[in-house]
């Protein structure tokens, strides 16, 4: 090894140290998070009252950092980069880009309950407004569509198939085992919360259940591979690093890839219901609405008028208004990241097929990162700065099979799917108890050939 490139992995390992040391307690969900109690009021109110979240609500959550003195350290490290790697450095403008985001998050928490926080989150993690990359749909268009055809009564039919009768310690004892095997060569934990508001959370190489919730087997088969394979599985992935370490932490700029590719593993493997993805598909209308200025209470009432429960209803409003105004003009946008994920990964494991480059696929476990950043960090593999992931769901590790898959798919995406439908509806016709073919809810066509 030369003396340069020795040096240069050691200035890579020790900026990446310096971005995990000061980005270590700056906890968006944590910051902007509800008490339980606060939905239990509210339903008992019938869902009349908004929920009673001020501005002062969020000045009594107390950072766990000192905004300035942060912003401080970002900036000084930024400079550091520049001044060792090189503005033009590949690897480094990574890492800049994960500390001016970091430096967009502590702006947006500072400005808790505030206009500021939604334009800033926006600017984060994007909006339900913004297209497709390489279609002419928003994502509220696509999320439109994906919650009508996981509503339709044949998918609430097939819920019911999923009831809640595994307790949360059960949930753990089966989950740890699962994970154990998968996780062979580093230690991860799994384990009961009373401090987590949704049902399962990570952080880091930890999944926590929510003690009080009870749980099906399609959860537990959902969060094997979501909270595991993906979220936990890339943090090791990132730690396992030996100079790249920051890949083991995820600015906002790695949410849609993240999310999106957890997404995606649950489908690879059969483990979502419709009742999950339709919860998935929602959360871009919840979105879409707050950013048109409607207020906790119209967003809830609109999905109660969808049959959604109330508990159901209020979850997926109250995703959307932590940390923003529950009387509009403020929000949190990373719903979005989901579905919007969940299209990137397709496309980009599509694009690595028929581009000839499906070597590029496994990169997607490298780590905390961004879709753009593959191409740069799979040349530093290939240089051997950085080393291969070190944990792969099995479709990944060996992708011929994933190869053949979205191969086909690619191939069957020009087909005219509204004459294939009224070629079936006709030979439906007369079938007892068959739900009637689909039908788009409104006038909005999608075609089958975005990128």
């Amino acid at each position: 090894m030369s003396e340069s490139l020795a040096q240069y992995q050691q200035d890579l390992r020790r900026f990446s140290d310096e971005l995990i040391r000061i980005q270590t307690p700056i906890k968006i969900l944590d910051a902007i998070k509800w008490p339980r109690e606060m939905e239990e009021r509210f339903l008992s109110n019938k869902g009349t009252v908004l929920p009673a979240i001020k501005q002062d609500f969020y000045q009594n959550i107390a950072l766990p950092f000192d905004p300035v003195k942060t912003q401080a350290e970002l900036i000084s490290l930024k400079q550091d980069i520049h001044r060792r790697m090189g503005k033009r450095d590949k690897l480094g403008k990574i890492l800049v880009a994960n500390v001016d985001q970091y430096r967009l998050v502590v702006d947006m928490l500072g400005n808790r309950g505030t206009p500021t926080f939604g334009k800033l989150s926006q600017e984060l993690y994007g909006s339900a407004s913004h297209r497709l990359h390489g279609d002419r749909h928003t994502l509220r268009q696509l999320g439109d569509k994906l919650s009508y055809i996981f509503s339709l009564p044949a998918a609430r039919h097939m819920n019911k198939h999923h009831p809640k009768i595994i307790s949360a310690p059960e949930a753990v004892n089966v989950l740890s085992q699962r994970l154990e095997k998968y996780f062979h060569s580093d230690d991860m934990c799994v384990r009961l919360s009373d401090g987590i508001v949704s049902d399962a959370a990570v952080g880091g190489d930890t999944v926590k259940l929510n003690s009080r919730a009870m749980f099906s087997e399609s959860d537990l088969n959902v969060y094997e591979v979501h909270e595991g394979w993906v979220h936990v599985g890339t943090t090791l992935n990132g730690r396992a690093q030996p100079h790249a370490t920051w890949l083991s932490v995820g600015s906002p700029r790695v949410a849609a890839t993240q999310e999106g590719l957890a997404v995606l593993l649950e489908m690879l493997t059969l483990s979502s219901n419709p009742g999950r993805a339709r919860r998935i598909s929602d959360r871009v209308a919840a979105v879409d609405m707050a950013e048109n200025g409607a207020d906790f209470i119209e967003v809830f009432n609109y999905f109660r008028e969808l049959n959604l429960s109330e508990t159901d209803s209020y979850r997926v409003t109250q995703r959307v208004f932590r940390g923003g105004m529950v009387e509009g003009g403020s929000f949190f946008t990373k719903d979005i990241s989901y579905v919007r994920g969940y299209v990137e990964n397709i496309n980009f494991i599509r694009s690595a097929i028929t581009s000839g480059l499906p070597e590029l696929i496994p990169m997607l476990f490298l780590g905390k990162l961004a879709i753009e950043d593959i191409p740069v960090l799979y040349q530093a593999c290939q240089e051997g700065i950085l080393t291969p992931p070190k944990y792969l769901p099995p479709m990944f590790d060996n992708f011929s099979g994933l190869y053949a898959w979205f191969g086909f798919a690619s191939g069957l995406a020009g087909i005219d799917l509204k004459g294939v439908q009224r070629h079936f509806t006709r030979l439906f016709k007369g079938v007892p108890n068959v739900v009637p073919a689909f039908e788009p809810h409104d006038d909005t066509e999608f075609d089958n050939n975005s990128d």
